[in-house]
């Protein structure tokens, strides 16, 4: 079994060349809007970052794989993030890019891959996802993969036209 690879697409470690496409994205203000982020990263600081990466998720808590197309397009990021392996749980993030990219099955695939590879190498119990309760596609990506929606964070986050509610989501690992 080939864990971080599907048909359409494959998961793949951070590289130095990933730089403006990580300075692309996490410049990008639109997606700003569904992170916490409200300045723009330096190109030497994400080199910083990509310099870093190679650090362990045990160690780091967290990790970033590229989404390609099986043709090595970049089409996204996504992220484990807040891991805790004594209570086995990670946290998930993803974005894909280009809206021309979206909606063709290549997020939901990738979202696939890396439950499967957080369940058989990382052991955790579960996997959760915190979504803007505006953000209907990203609902749907992670309903449709089988997180359950568990709660509500009323008025969570602001927004440029006010606040938004937050949608947690977890999957949790059938023991059979």
């Amino acid at each position: 079994m080939v864990t971080l690879k599907g048909e359409s697409v494959y998961l793949r470690a951070l590289e130095p060349t990933d730089l403006d496409f990580l300075y692309t994205i996490e410049n990008d203000e639109e997606i700003w809007e569904l992170s916490s982020t409200q300045a723009p990263y330096s190109k030497f600081l994400i080199k910083q970052y990509l310099e870093n990466s190679h650090q362990d998720i045990y160690e780091a808590k967290q990790l970033r794989l590229v989404i390609c197309k099986n043709d090595a397009e970049v089409l996204g990021l996504i992220d484990l993030y807040d891991f805790n392996p004594k209570h086995g749980r990670v946290g998930v993030g993803i974005v894909v890019a280009n809206a021309n990219n979206r909606g063709k099955g290549y997020g939901s695939e990738a979202l696939r891959l890396v439950i499967q590879y957080s369940f058989a190498y990382l052991h955790v119990h579960q996997l959760y996802a915190n979504v803007s309760g505006n953000n209907t596609r990203s609902r749907t990506l992670f309903e449709a993969n089988g997180f359950l929606k568990v709660g509500v964070k009323k008025d969570w986050n602001r927004y440029k036209d006010g606040f938004q509610d937050e949608i947690l989501y977890q999957l949790i690992k059938v023991c059979t």
